[in-house]
């Protein structure tokens, strides 16, 4: 069988088990597999492929036919600049948090050696971001999960980047003062989850998914904030507008909402400036 056959059956698999992407996960899973580009797909496509080659496309397709998420089976995931390492152990990063990024790099624009920690910090996307991106920046990553820190720990590794890591639950333990206490938690609700993308619901880790904590972070990053510190939280499309206003009644002042790249309110942030 040529590599265009090989794609074409692999594009028809995964369209019958439902992926929304069939094309381009299989250009993906190909390309990864052989070693090659996407644009050699095509260039080679004529290309005989011998058993050995068919039956690792193979195993790759058939995970995904299973809709287990891309990034895991690949193994990494682009974030903004970097590339990190992404498996079962944590949360895969996604657009909208790239925008969670942005308005941290704002809010700390101008200062030296600002003090910046990440709640809930997974795969360590949010704070490798900052500290790639402000290199001046001393970063602590916080998670629950022992197995989510070491993902962090192995990303922070590869990308020779310093990262404080620190198991623990949401900012116990932490001393401040912070210039940014910053944070995708948990924000999908019990009853909505059973009705996600089965990437979603039956692969990524529900400790990472499920909850509604974020009120309490936002009251308690008031004891670690120093004055004119700020606080950015990705948030629930449909719950952003609530937490503005539960930031407003804790005493943020310049509180505001910035939407995601679909135009979903996504992000709330806030200044302690008392």
């Amino acid at each position: 069988m040529t590599l265009a056959e090989v794609l074409g059956g692999a594009t028809d698999y995964l369209e019958r088990k439902g992926v929304e992407t069939p094309r381009l996960d299989a250009e993906l899973i190909l390309a990864r597999s052989l070693g090659l580009s996407r644009i050699e797909l095509y260039t080679q496509h004529d290309r005989p492929l011998s058993e050995a080659e068919r039956a690792a496309a193979r195993v790759l397709v058939e995970r995904r036919g299973k809709r287990e998420p891309l990034a895991y089976i690949l193994g990494d995931w682009g974030f903004r600049r970097l590339v990190l390492a992404t498996d079962a152990r944590a949360l895969i990063p996604r657009p909208e948090t790239e925008i969670v990024v942005e308005r941290a790099l704002a809010l700390i624009e101008g200062l030296d050696a600002p003090r910046v920690v990440d709640v809930g910090t997974g795969t360590g996307a949010i704070a490798l971001a900052v500290a790639s991106e402000h290199p001046g920046a001393w970063v602590t990553a916080v998670d629950l999960s022992p197995d989510a820190l070491a993902l962090a720990a192995e990303n922070a590794a590869r990308l020779e980047l310093e990262l404080e890591l620190r198991e623990g639950d949401l900012l116990a333990g932490l001393e401040g003062p912070f210039e940014l206490v910053v944070s995708n938690p948990p924000y999908v609700t019990g009853d909505e989850i059973d009705g996600l993308q089965p990437e979603v619901r039956d692969w990524e880790p529900r400790l990472a998914l499920v909850g509604d904590r974020t009120p309490e972070l936002a009251a308690d990053a008031r004891r670690v904030l120093a004055p004119g510190g700020a606080l950015v939280l990705e948030a629930h499309a449909g719950h952003a507008q609530a937490l503005a206003a539960t930031l407003e009644e804790l005493g943020y002042a310049d509180v505001c909402v910035t939407p995601d790249l679909a135009g979903r309110d996504r992000v709330v942030e806030g200044r302690w400036t008392r």
